[in-house]
């Protein structure tokens, strides 16, 4: 019971246990049976046993129960094991799920495995009593899908990844310069042409290594229905991201007269090969806002979420400082710089969103030139921009870089696989703090919660996300669902004995992530330059 990941809020241990046996039954009601489903499907094939569903539980012993209390709150649950077998209540559905998830993780590691191991085990659940709900409505995982593909079944596994965790935002970063990855039916040379690039960039830029080999990929639309879908089962909001108006040179590259064609030969790009900040960026005309008002209107097909993130990070001004259609614009809008330019852009899209009963997010550069009421930030240079966002009355995630991008390098050793950014160790991300102590309670309550970022310019393959990921995502997810003191007087060495047994589920799982000991002799990349940091991070 004690080995659980996240911690629960409350446990009381009893004296003796629950057997899971061929009678056992799992019998949920018509507000739950989609856990159910779910959760039979899962234990089924791990453990061998048929697991009947019904509505009602019975005495033949070992019967699981998944029901709702209105008592609860959403997310909130209650896990009792004790002589009349296993009952999992919920405020909702979601709540139900989660703690299907906590009872997974107390039968053992093998019950994360996809066939059992020997039909004869005894499978049992101690008594005891749980009571746990999270701190954080948001506790994201941003996958850049961009840099590097990950086919359809890689997104359908971190889910589940995620699901483990009881992480419950999918932040789907869709575009950027170096791939488009979301079928758009009306402008199908996104993904004809967007979708792929001639060669890749191996390591940091300024490596001198190449793969010339074509990279690339695309998500149908029946694809993304799919993803969406399975998400939901899981009761994961997937929020999609569609970057503007930087990062967007494999959209111009498919329809160039997206980019600042009175500046450069927008015909001449292809999509990007490298990285870093790119500066071919979109034209502030109106075909542009029609053009992506219709890559727009697809995505909300697509994706239910209340938030359409629409990236706004990193956008050089230089091709707008030089463009006589961009300082036109400025003119004729009365706008005093390209700042307040990009302001404009971003707040046409935040008006047309919310229009249509969604909420527009982005990255904190959207804060620069001012900001619309209703958006929302996700603040990634440090806890600034957070801070800045949820005093001015803006809804906040927490995603500061030098804290939660889990590109970033593991240890300093020269063994660490292409070695980006400043050292975030284990320990480092399990004492992250989402919520800035400068905030006062009435601002803190616009701290939706927190999200780690997986950018994956130097991952080439799941196993790579896996190694950047992995432990330190469940270090996250305790950080984003747990209550946990203050950083400093967080329980490092429990934590560390917890993931003794974590160890052991992720094995099952077969993530391939960094032993404590230092990476495995496969899991080096020797010779592939990054771009350490040194030092600490700053702080703020």
């Amino acid at each position: 019971m004690t080995d659980l990941i996240p911690a629960p809020r409350g446990s009381v241990a009893g004296s003796g246990e629950v057997r899971l046996t061929r009678h056992s039954r799992l019998c949920a009601d018509t507000a739950t049976e989609g856990v159910g489903h779910w959760l039979s499907a899962a234990l089924r094939q791990a453990t061998g046993l048929p697991l009947r569903e019904g509505r009602q539980p019975d005495d033949t012993g070992g019967c699981i129960g998944l029901r709702l209390d209105p008592g609860l709150a959403p997310e909130e649950y209650r896990l009792v094991s004790d002589p009349g077998g296993v009952l999992v209540e919920g405020g909702d559905a979601a709540g139900v799920f989660w703690g299907a998830q906590t009872l997974r993780q107390l039968l053992g590691p093998d019950a994360y495995r996809r066939a059992p191991l020997d039909r004869d085990r005894v499978w049992s659940v101690p008594y005891l009593r749980i009571e746990d709900a999270p701190r954080f409505r948001w506790r994201g995982l941003m996958l850049d899908v961009a840099r590097h593909f990950t086919p359809k079944e890689g997104v359908l596994r971190y889910l589940d990844l995620m699901a483990a965790h009881k992480l419950n935002v999918f932040h789907f970063h869709l575009t950027d310069d170096q791939g488009w990855r979301i079928e758009i039916e009306r402008h199908p040379r996104l993904t004809g042409i967007g979708s792929w690039r001639a060669r890749t960039k191996t390591g940091h830029r300024a490596s001198p290594l190449w793969e010339d080999k074509p990279h690339g990929g695309y998500y149908t639309q029946d694809d993304i229905r799919e993803i969406v879908a399975y998400a939901a089962e899981r009761h994961i909001t997937v929020v999609p991201e569609i970057d503007v108006p930087g990062h967007s040179q494999a959209a111009i590259a498919a329809y160039p007269e997206l980019g600042n064609t009175d500046v450069i030969d927008t015909t001449a790009l292809s999509v990007w090969d490298t990285w870093g900040i790119n500066p071919n960026v979109l034209a502030p005309t109106d075909n542009t806002l029609r053009f992506y008002e219709g890559v727009f209107e697809e995505v909300l097909r697509l994706f239910p979420s209340e938030f359409v993130h629409i990236g706004g990070d990193e956008c050089p001004k230089d091709q707008w400082r030089r463009s006589e259609t961009a300082q036109a614009r400025i003119g004729e809008l009365g706008l005093a710089d390209e700042d307040e330019l990009q302001s404009w852009f971003i707040g046409h899209f935040d008006t047309w969103l919310t229009a249509r009963g969604r909420r527009l997010i982005g990255w904190d550069e959207i804060l620069e030139g001012g900001l619309a009421k209703g958006a929302a930030v996700s603040s990634w240079r440090g806890y600034a921009g957070g801070i800045a966002a949820a005093r001015a009355g803006h809804d906040v995630v927490m995603c500061p870089e030098q804290q939660v991008y889990l590109d970033h390098r593991q240890d300093p050793g020269p063994e660490e696989p292409v070695p980006i950014g400043w050292v975030r160790t284990l320990e480092d991300v399990y004492r992250f703090e989402p919520v800035p102590p400068e905030l006062t309670p009435e601002e803190a309550r616009h701290v939706l919660g927190t999200q780690a970022n997986l950018w994956t310019e130097v991952m080439e393959d799941h196993a790579r996300v896996d190694y950047q990921a992995f432990p330190r995502l469940a270090a996250f997810a305790e950080v984003a669902w747990s209550a946990l003191p203050a950083p400093a007087e967080r329980d490092f060495a429990g934590f560390q004995r917890r993931m003794t047994a974590h160890y052991r589920r992720l094995d099952a799982l077969g993530v391939a992530y960094r032993p404590p000991s230092g990476p495995l002799p496969w899991q080096r990349r020797p010779g592939v330059l990054g771009r350490p940091l040194d030092g600490p991070p700053p702080g703020r």
